[in-house]
Protein backbone atom coordinates (compact mmCIF):
# COMPACT_ATOMS: atom_id res chain seq x y z
CA UNK A 1 0.00 0.00 0.00
CA UNK A 2 1.31 3.63 -0.77
CA UNK A 3 1.20 6.41 1.79
CA UNK A 4 -1.02 7.96 -1.22
CA UNK A 5 -3.68 5.12 -0.73
CA UNK A 6 -3.26 4.88 3.31
CA UNK A 7 -4.01 8.67 3.45
CA UNK A 8 -7.27 8.31 1.42
CA UNK A 9 -8.34 5.35 3.35
CA UNK A 10 -8.17 7.19 6.63
CA UNK A 11 -9.39 10.56 5.42
CA UNK A 12 -12.55 8.18 4.30
CA UNK A 13 -13.19 7.73 8.33
CA UNK A 14 -13.92 11.05 8.77
CA UNK A 15 -17.46 10.41 7.03
CA UNK A 16 -18.41 8.57 10.42
CA UNK A 17 -18.15 12.05 12.34
CA UNK A 18 -16.92 12.17 16.28
CA UNK A 19 -18.15 9.45 18.13
CA UNK A 20 -17.23 9.81 21.78
CA UNK A 21 -16.22 6.67 23.72
CA UNK A 22 -13.40 3.90 24.41
CA UNK A 23 -15.45 0.98 23.42
CA UNK A 24 -14.02 0.79 19.92
CA UNK A 25 -10.66 2.16 20.70
CA UNK A 26 -10.20 -0.39 23.67
CA UNK A 27 -11.24 -3.59 21.28
CA UNK A 28 -8.71 -1.98 18.32
CA UNK A 29 -5.79 -1.35 21.33
CA UNK A 30 -6.62 -5.16 22.69
CA UNK A 31 -5.93 -6.28 19.02
CA UNK A 32 -2.62 -4.71 18.73
CA UNK A 33 -1.82 -5.89 22.53
CA UNK A 34 -2.59 -3.00 24.56
CA UNK A 35 0.39 -1.12 23.29
CA UNK A 36 -0.43 2.00 25.14
CA UNK A 37 -0.26 0.37 28.38
CA UNK A 38 3.11 -0.87 27.77
CA UNK A 39 4.87 2.87 27.51
CA UNK A 40 5.57 5.42 30.06
CA UNK A 41 2.90 8.37 28.99
CA UNK A 42 2.36 12.00 29.62
CA UNK A 43 -1.08 13.00 28.96
CA UNK A 44 -2.26 16.66 27.87
CA UNK A 45 -5.80 17.49 28.16
CA UNK A 46 -7.36 21.24 28.05
CA UNK A 47 -8.56 24.04 25.89
CA UNK A 48 -6.18 26.28 24.57
CA UNK A 49 -2.20 25.38 25.06
CA UNK A 50 -1.84 22.02 25.13
CA UNK A 51 -0.07 21.78 21.74
CA UNK A 52 2.76 24.14 22.93
CA UNK A 53 3.05 22.28 26.72
CA UNK A 54 2.72 19.16 24.63
CA UNK A 55 5.38 20.15 22.13
CA UNK A 56 7.85 21.83 24.44
CA UNK A 57 7.36 18.79 26.34
CA UNK A 58 8.57 16.62 24.46
CA UNK A 59 11.46 18.91 22.69
CA UNK A 60 12.84 19.25 26.28
CA UNK A 61 12.58 15.39 27.12
CA UNK A 62 14.43 14.69 23.19
CA UNK A 63 17.25 17.24 24.23
CA UNK A 64 18.08 15.48 27.53
CA UNK A 65 18.78 12.44 25.32
CA UNK A 66 14.86 10.63 25.96
CA UNK A 67 13.60 8.40 22.96
CA UNK A 68 10.16 10.56 23.09
CA UNK A 69 6.55 10.16 20.85
CA UNK A 70 4.60 13.09 20.55
CA UNK A 71 1.11 13.29 19.72
CA UNK A 72 -0.64 16.19 18.82
CA UNK A 73 -3.90 17.30 16.42
CA UNK A 74 -4.80 19.16 14.29
CA UNK A 75 -2.53 19.16 11.80
CA UNK A 76 -1.35 22.38 9.58
CA UNK A 77 1.54 21.07 7.13
CA UNK A 78 1.37 17.43 6.82
CA UNK A 79 -0.90 14.79 8.08
CA UNK A 80 1.97 12.90 9.54
CA UNK A 81 2.91 15.61 11.69
CA UNK A 82 0.80 14.65 14.47
CA UNK A 83 2.63 11.37 15.29
CA UNK A 84 6.13 12.34 15.98
CA UNK A 85 9.35 10.69 17.08
CA UNK A 86 12.24 12.79 18.56
CA UNK A 87 11.00 15.70 16.35
CA UNK A 88 10.13 13.01 13.19
CA UNK A 89 7.02 12.57 11.41
CA UNK A 90 6.82 9.16 10.97
CA UNK A 91 7.50 8.00 7.84
CA UNK A 92 5.22 7.67 5.04
CA UNK A 93 6.20 3.87 4.80
CA UNK A 94 5.61 2.95 8.49
CA UNK A 95 2.09 4.97 8.14
CA UNK A 96 1.32 2.63 4.84
CA UNK A 97 1.93 -0.30 6.93
CA UNK A 98 -0.02 0.50 9.83
CA UNK A 99 -3.02 1.97 8.00
CA UNK A 100 -2.54 -1.66 5.41
CA UNK A 101 -2.78 -4.20 8.55
CA UNK A 102 -5.53 -2.51 10.56
CA UNK A 103 -7.93 -0.55 7.95
CA UNK A 104 -10.75 -2.69 8.24
CA UNK A 105 -11.43 -1.81 12.03
CA UNK A 106 -14.47 -0.56 13.53
CA UNK A 107 -13.09 2.53 14.21
CA UNK A 108 -13.29 6.64 13.10
CA UNK A 109 -10.51 8.77 11.65
CA UNK A 110 -9.26 9.95 15.43
CA UNK A 111 -9.62 6.20 16.70
CA UNK A 112 -7.76 4.60 13.95
CA UNK A 113 -5.09 7.36 14.17
CA UNK A 114 -4.60 7.48 18.33
CA UNK A 115 -4.53 3.43 17.88
CA UNK A 116 -1.67 3.62 15.24
CA UNK A 117 0.16 6.33 17.21
CA UNK A 118 0.22 3.84 20.56
CA UNK A 119 1.28 1.17 18.62
CA UNK A 120 3.99 2.86 16.84
CA UNK A 121 5.39 4.34 19.90
CA UNK A 122 5.50 1.10 21.51
CA UNK A 123 7.02 -0.65 18.90
CA UNK A 124 9.74 2.15 18.69
CA UNK A 125 10.40 1.65 22.49
CA UNK A 126 9.94 5.18 23.53
CA UNK A 127 11.06 6.45 26.88
CA UNK A 128 7.93 8.65 26.66
CA UNK A 129 5.34 9.17 24.42
CA UNK A 130 3.76 12.58 25.31
CA UNK A 131 -0.04 12.69 24.01
CA UNK A 132 -2.59 15.63 23.11
CA UNK A 133 -6.11 14.94 23.81
CA UNK A 134 -7.92 15.29 20.62
CA UNK A 135 -11.54 16.89 22.49
CA UNK A 136 -11.96 16.70 25.99
CA UNK A 137 -10.56 13.93 28.02
CA UNK A 138 -12.92 11.60 29.69
CA UNK A 139 -14.22 9.74 26.39
CA UNK A 140 -11.53 10.76 24.38
CA UNK A 141 -9.78 7.95 22.49
CA UNK A 142 -6.20 8.69 23.75
CA UNK A 143 -8.03 8.31 27.25
CA UNK A 144 -7.54 4.52 26.79
CA UNK A 145 -4.42 4.35 28.25
CA UNK A 146 -4.56 2.58 31.92
CA UNK A 147 -2.22 4.91 33.93
CA UNK A 148 -0.12 7.63 32.59
CA UNK A 149 3.26 8.81 34.34
CA UNK A 150 1.64 12.53 34.37
CA UNK A 151 -1.32 14.10 33.47
CA UNK A 152 -1.53 17.39 32.70
CA UNK A 153 -4.74 20.04 32.42
CA UNK A 154 -4.13 23.54 30.29
CA UNK A 155 -5.88 25.77 30.24
CA UNK A 156 -9.83 25.51 30.25
CA UNK A 157 -12.85 27.51 28.43
CA UNK A 158 -16.19 26.55 26.46
CA UNK A 159 -15.56 24.85 23.45
CA UNK A 160 -16.53 21.93 21.61
CA UNK A 161 -19.94 22.48 23.77
CA UNK A 162 -22.05 20.38 21.37
CA UNK A 163 -20.23 17.24 22.98
CA UNK A 164 -18.23 18.27 26.26
CA UNK A 165 -21.09 20.22 27.81
CA UNK A 166 -22.83 23.97 28.12
CA UNK A 167 -21.11 25.16 31.13
CA UNK A 168 -17.42 25.27 32.02
CA UNK A 169 -17.58 22.70 35.02
CA UNK A 170 -19.40 20.39 32.53
CA UNK A 171 -15.79 20.98 30.43
CA UNK A 172 -14.00 20.90 33.34
CA UNK A 173 -15.18 17.06 34.26
CA UNK A 174 -14.92 15.95 31.43
CA UNK A 175 -11.22 17.13 31.12
CA UNK A 176 -10.99 15.57 34.40
CA UNK A 177 -11.54 12.44 32.99
CA UNK A 178 -7.89 11.83 32.66
CA UNK A 179 -7.01 11.98 35.49
CA UNK A 180 -6.17 8.46 36.64
CA UNK A 181 -5.29 6.46 40.59
CA UNK A 182 -2.35 7.04 42.21
CA UNK A 183 -0.42 8.94 39.94
CA UNK A 184 0.23 12.88 38.90
CA UNK A 185 -0.99 15.88 37.74
CA UNK A 186 0.06 19.11 36.67
CA UNK A 187 -2.82 21.68 36.38
CA UNK A 188 -2.80 25.18 34.58
CA UNK A 189 -4.44 28.17 36.61
CA UNK A 190 -8.04 27.18 36.10
CA UNK A 191 -9.34 29.90 39.08
CA UNK A 192 -13.21 29.05 38.10
CA UNK A 193 -13.42 25.14 38.25
CA UNK A 194 -10.35 24.74 40.20
CA UNK A 195 -12.15 22.64 42.98
CA UNK A 196 -13.45 20.40 40.81
CA UNK A 197 -10.03 19.22 39.83
CA UNK A 198 -8.94 19.41 43.59
CA UNK A 199 -11.84 17.37 43.91
CA UNK A 200 -11.07 14.53 41.47
CA UNK A 201 -7.46 14.34 42.25
CA UNK A 202 -8.16 13.77 45.89
CA UNK A 203 -10.54 10.95 45.48
CA UNK A 204 -8.12 9.32 43.26
CA UNK A 205 -5.20 9.66 45.53
CA UNK A 206 -3.84 11.87 42.92
CA UNK A 207 -0.57 13.88 43.54
CA UNK A 208 -1.91 17.52 42.08
CA UNK A 209 0.57 19.80 41.25
CA UNK A 210 -1.06 23.70 40.83
CA UNK A 211 0.47 26.08 39.08
CA UNK A 212 0.79 29.91 40.10
CA UNK A 213 -1.33 32.25 37.87
CA UNK A 214 1.54 34.37 36.35
CA UNK A 215 -0.91 36.59 34.57
CA UNK A 216 0.39 36.23 31.11
CA UNK A 217 -0.86 32.79 29.42
CA UNK A 218 2.34 31.82 27.11
CA UNK A 219 4.27 32.52 31.05
CA UNK A 220 1.49 30.18 32.66
CA UNK A 221 2.10 27.16 30.13
CA UNK A 222 5.77 27.29 30.70
CA UNK A 223 5.50 27.05 33.95
CA UNK A 224 3.31 23.89 33.44
CA UNK A 225 6.00 22.87 31.26
CA UNK A 226 8.81 23.29 33.64
CA UNK A 227 6.18 21.37 36.72
CA UNK A 228 6.15 18.77 34.87
CA UNK A 229 9.94 18.38 33.72
CA UNK A 230 10.80 19.34 37.60
CA UNK A 231 8.67 15.73 39.02
CA UNK A 232 10.32 14.03 35.87
CA UNK A 233 13.36 15.02 37.48
CA UNK A 234 14.90 17.06 34.34
CA UNK A 235 16.46 20.32 34.03
CA UNK A 236 13.82 23.14 33.24
CA UNK A 237 13.80 25.44 29.94
CA UNK A 238 13.21 29.00 29.96
CA UNK A 239 10.74 29.42 26.75
CA UNK A 240 8.06 27.24 24.75
CA UNK A 241 8.64 25.92 21.44
CA UNK A 242 7.26 27.69 18.42
CA UNK A 243 4.46 26.21 16.49
CA UNK A 244 2.64 26.55 13.15
CA UNK A 245 -0.61 28.62 13.01
CA UNK A 246 0.11 29.70 17.22
CA UNK A 247 0.64 33.37 16.34
CA UNK A 248 3.07 32.84 13.69
CA UNK A 249 4.63 35.71 12.02
CA UNK A 250 5.45 35.61 8.69
CA UNK A 251 8.02 38.56 8.37
CA UNK A 252 6.72 41.86 10.05
CA UNK A 253 3.23 42.24 8.62
CA UNK A 254 1.20 38.78 8.40
CA UNK A 255 0.56 36.94 11.31
CA UNK A 256 -1.62 33.30 11.32
CA UNK A 257 -3.28 32.49 14.30
CA UNK A 258 -5.37 29.55 14.08
CA UNK A 259 -7.52 29.66 17.77
CA UNK A 260 -11.23 30.01 17.71
CA UNK A 261 -12.87 30.48 21.33
CA UNK A 262 -12.74 33.41 23.44
CA UNK A 263 -9.92 32.82 25.45
CA UNK A 264 -7.78 32.51 22.33
CA UNK A 265 -8.90 35.14 21.29
CA UNK A 266 -7.81 36.93 24.06
CA UNK A 267 -4.50 35.78 24.11
CA UNK A 268 -4.04 37.07 20.18
CA UNK A 269 -5.18 40.30 21.03
CA UNK A 270 -1.96 40.69 23.72
CA UNK A 271 -0.14 39.81 20.32
CA UNK A 272 -1.20 41.84 17.58
CA UNK A 273 0.65 45.67 16.78
CA UNK A 274 -0.95 48.86 17.66
CA UNK A 275 -1.02 49.04 13.26
CA UNK A 276 -4.03 49.15 11.15
CA UNK A 277 -5.13 45.44 10.41
CA UNK A 278 -6.75 43.92 7.79
CA UNK A 279 -7.98 40.23 8.66
CA UNK A 280 -8.91 37.22 6.73
CA UNK A 281 -11.18 35.31 9.05
CA UNK A 282 -12.55 32.08 8.77
CA UNK A 283 -14.82 29.88 11.93
CA UNK A 284 -16.76 26.70 12.04
CA UNK A 285 -20.62 27.41 12.57
CA UNK A 286 -20.58 24.98 15.75
CA UNK A 287 -17.75 27.81 17.24
CA UNK A 288 -18.84 30.48 19.46
CA UNK A 289 -17.90 33.00 16.25
CA UNK A 290 -19.49 35.61 17.81
CA UNK A 291 -17.92 35.86 20.82
CA UNK A 292 -14.68 35.50 19.25
CA UNK A 293 -15.80 38.38 16.63
CA UNK A 294 -16.88 40.93 19.63
CA UNK A 295 -13.31 40.54 20.78
CA UNK A 296 -10.50 40.39 17.08
CA UNK A 297 -13.22 41.93 14.59
CA UNK A 298 -13.07 46.07 16.49
CA UNK A 299 -9.45 46.20 16.52
CA UNK A 300 -9.30 44.93 12.31
CA UNK A 301 -9.84 48.02 10.00
CA UNK A 302 -11.05 45.71 7.09
CA UNK A 303 -12.13 42.07 7.07
CA UNK A 304 -12.65 39.64 4.86
CA UNK A 305 -15.07 36.67 6.13
CA UNK A 306 -14.47 33.41 4.27
CA UNK A 307 -15.39 29.90 3.97
CA UNK A 308 -13.43 27.13 4.93
CA UNK A 309 -12.90 23.58 2.94
CA UNK A 310 -14.73 21.74 5.59
CA UNK A 311 -18.20 20.77 6.37
CA UNK A 312 -19.09 22.43 9.67
CA UNK A 313 -17.42 25.78 7.97
CA UNK A 314 -19.40 29.16 8.41
CA UNK A 315 -20.53 30.00 4.89
CA UNK A 316 -18.76 33.38 4.20
CA UNK A 317 -21.72 35.34 3.84
CA UNK A 318 -23.08 34.66 7.42
CA UNK A 319 -19.68 35.23 9.24
CA UNK A 320 -19.56 38.40 7.41
CA UNK A 321 -23.03 39.80 8.83
CA UNK A 322 -21.97 38.67 12.71
CA UNK A 323 -19.08 40.65 11.76
CA UNK A 324 -20.35 43.97 10.82
CA UNK A 325 -21.76 43.88 14.46
CA UNK A 326 -18.06 44.66 15.29
CA UNK A 327 -16.64 46.03 11.84
CA UNK A 328 -17.79 48.58 9.53
CA UNK A 329 -15.57 47.95 6.73
CA UNK A 330 -16.35 43.46 6.40
CA UNK A 331 -16.45 41.91 2.98
CA UNK A 332 -17.75 37.74 1.95
CA UNK A 333 -15.53 36.02 0.46
CA UNK A 334 -15.56 32.31 -0.69
CA UNK A 335 -12.20 32.11 -1.89
CA UNK A 336 -9.62 32.43 1.33
CA UNK A 337 -6.31 32.48 -1.32
CA UNK A 338 -8.19 35.43 -2.97
CA UNK A 339 -9.07 36.75 0.18
CA UNK A 340 -5.47 36.98 1.78
CA UNK A 341 -4.34 38.38 -2.08
CA UNK A 342 -6.81 41.34 -1.18
CA UNK A 343 -5.42 42.06 2.21
CA UNK A 344 -2.03 42.04 1.12
CA UNK A 345 -2.64 44.91 -1.02
CA UNK A 346 -4.19 46.71 1.63
CA UNK A 347 -1.72 49.39 3.46
CA UNK A 348 -2.17 47.21 6.58
CA UNK A 349 -0.70 44.15 9.16
CA UNK A 350 -2.12 41.14 7.82
CA UNK A 351 -4.21 38.76 10.19
CA UNK A 352 -5.31 35.37 9.36
CA UNK A 353 -7.36 33.58 11.78
CA UNK A 354 -10.03 31.98 13.10
CA UNK A 355 -9.68 28.60 12.61
CA UNK A 356 -6.92 25.69 11.94
CA UNK A 357 -8.67 24.67 9.01
CA UNK A 358 -7.91 27.96 7.26
CA UNK A 359 -4.83 28.42 8.30
CA UNK A 360 -3.82 24.63 7.09
CA UNK A 361 -5.44 26.28 3.80
CA UNK A 362 -3.52 29.47 3.66
CA UNK A 363 -0.04 28.95 5.12
CA UNK A 364 1.42 27.68 2.07
CA UNK A 365 0.69 30.48 0.26
CA UNK A 366 2.56 32.45 2.98
CA UNK A 367 5.80 30.21 2.71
Amino acid sequence: MTYEEALSIIIKKQSLGIMPGLSRIEKLLKEMGSPQNKIKVIHIAGTNGKGTVASTLADALHKNGFNVGLFTSPWVDDYREQIQLNGTYISKEDFARYIDEYKDCNATEFELLTAIMYKYFCDKGVDYAVVECGMGGLEDSTNAVEKPVLSVITSVALDHTGFLGNTLAEIAKQKAGIIKKNSATVLYPNEKCESLFEEKCLAENNRLIKIEDIGDFKKNNLAVVNACLDFLGIPTVDKTVSLPARQELFGNSIMLDGAHNEDGALALLKALPDKKISAVIGMMKDKNYDAYLSLIAPKCSKIYAVAVNNPRSLPATELAQAAKRYCSNVTACENPHKALSLARQDDCFVLVCGSFYLAREIRKDLM
